[in-house]
């Protein structure tokens, strides 16, 4: 079985984990706002999210 020390560190202090994003070099350097809106969805390990970014102007 493979281990995840990191995931699982982060999990258990309750900190979500966001991976395989995409076109991430589109955003500013900074002055953005980062969410991504899970399904509710309860017992699943991974599961896709609809990810986004406001960009403030």
């Amino acid at each position: 079985m493979r281990t995840r020390p990191a995931h699982t560190a982060l999990l258990r202090a309750g900190i979500p984990i966001c991976e395989h994003m995409t076109n991430l070099g589109a955003l500013p350097d900074g002055d953005f706002r980062f969410t991504a809106a899970p399904p509710k969805v309860k017992g699943m390990g991974t599961f896709p999210v609809r990810a986004y970014a406001l960009i403030n102007a």
